[in-house]
């Protein structure tokens, strides 16, 4: 069985991003930069390598940064012209290639991430489409975690969901994923449950910030009544549609992930990029190695 190719890509941007206050008061969570990028430029080159061209943002009436930022800057582009700074003005003029267009849905009110991809649904239509949360930065020199997963679900059909590994312990803080047949990579879902005990968990395959989904999404997301915290859950919506004969697969991509939704994630993923950057390797490494004899750390390995 195989499945149409993924051309439209989802980006629910609408939360408030409390956790970083208070620089996310006036700068969108989604716009803090890595390096020289903000998360949204990742996410949406992820997606784009993937074969997305149309980008769907799924925002708030209060934010606008997201959407100035894929638009023209007249008069940052004409300084830089004037300036001779051609590198640079190449970089704000073309954010995305010529062939991509974006979209923006107003999210009206803040009801989860399941409803935030209902809003989706005029633009998508019936095809399958790509989420991804931009929190989750996923690093990696070969194809990016989106264009593994598009590949497979086109091979195999149904909806795709990254997963990675984490310590039981930690099961508490992700939904996770009981599979059968898992090999190599990928493994059928048989059941999803949300935020188990360590002794209650199926496994440790966490879901993380990446889904591949089929277009009854759509009919499962309706309905499906408010969950927890009053929302409505895109988990929830995933398991009527599995009880119901769906297939979904669970993917182990290939790849570090960062959880730029938290600080101690956004500093690694800067760390990670700033040793993998061409130009600032070296410089950074000598950095971090002051700062560390400074403070007294010594080198084990």
């Amino acid at each position: 069985m195989t499945s149409k190719r993924i051309r439209k890509a989802v980006f629910p941007v609408a939360g408030l991003g409390t956790r970083f206050l208070p620089a996310t008061k006036t700068v969108p969570k989604e716009m803090l930069p890595i390096i020289d990028k903000p998360l949204i430029q990742y996410a949406v080159d992820e997606a784009i390598e993937a074969g997305c061209d149309t980008l769907v943002f799924i925002t708030n009436r209060y934010k606008h940064a997201v959407a100035d930022y894929f638009d023209k800057a007249y008069e940052l582009e004409q300084k830089l012209e004037r300036a001779g700074k051609l590198v640079q003005l190449e970089q704000v003029r073309n954010p995305l290639p010529s062939h991509v267009r974006t979209v923006f849905v107003t999210q009206q009110e803040a009801l989860g991430l399941g409803h935030a991809v209902l809003c989706a649904k005029e633009v998508i239509g019936d095809e399958p489409f790509a989420v991804l949360l931009p929190d989750d930065l996923i690093w990696n020199r070969g194809e990016g975690a989106l264009k593994q997963m598009a590949d497979h679900a086109e091979r195999i059909g149904g909806g795709v969901i990254a997963v990675q590994d984490v310590p039981r312990e930690k099961t508490s803080s992700y939904g996770i994923v009981a599979t059968r047949g898992f090999e190599g990579r990928a493994g059928r879902i048989e059941a999803m449950v949300e935020k188990p005990a360590p002794e209650d968990a199926p496994s440790t395959l966490a879901v993380v910030g990446r889904y591949v989904l089929p277009p009854g999404i759509f009919g499962a997301l309706e309905s499906t009544g408010r969950g927890a915290g009053g929302e409505i859950q895109l988990t929830d919506a995933i398991a009527s549609m599995l009880a119901s004969g769906s297939h979904y697969d669970a993917y182990r991509f290939r790849g570090t992930r960062f959880d730029c939704g938290t600080h101690i994630g956004l500093i690694e993923a800067t760390i990670r990029f700033a040793l993998d950057h061409e130009k600032l390797s070296e410089p950074a490494r000598i950095s971090m190695q002051k700062a560390l004899d400074e403070l007294g750390v010594t080198d084990n390995g």
